[in-house]
């Protein structure tokens, strides 16, 4: 039997380096080094995760954002990263260029749109 592992989760974005830019400045993970190939020819780039899951970004000319909550265009996927501080993750996030979304549904996340408008949530991990 074959045995199925997770590996990219992959965001489709008009730039990926400069949506890769983003969440590397999020979580710290590296950008896969492009070598020779020219910037402008990028197609798809991921992070760099050795042996871990990671995120893919993928060029699509007619990328369209999602309108979430409400709109024509469902948030289709959304990540959840934790933190160990709403205030500081929240301020670490819009310094990068993410927009807190209006819509906050809860006390113990917040939600934010990357560069392009995927959504995604801090989520506060416990302190057990």
């Amino acid at each position: 039997m074959t045995t199925v592992h997770f590996t990219v989760a992959a965001l489709d974005c008009p730039d990926p380096l400069a949506l890769a830019a983003f969440y590397s400045g999020l979580t710290g993970l590296e950008v896969e080094p492009l070598g020779d190939f020219p910037p402008e020819d990028v197609d798809w780039i991921e992070l760099v995760h050795e042996g871990h899951p990671t995120l893919g970004f993928q060029k699509i000319a007619s990328y369209v954002a999602p309108t979430w909550p409400e709109g024509p265009i469902p948030q289709q996927l959304h990540l959840d990263f934790g933190v160990t501080n709403l205030d500081a993750g929240e301020a670490h996030a819009l310094s990068l260029g993410a927009t807190k979304a209006n819509y906050q549904p809860g006390t113990t996340f917040r939600v934010f749109l990357d560069p392009v408008g995927h959504p995604f949530c801090l989520v506060l991990e416990s302190s057990d």
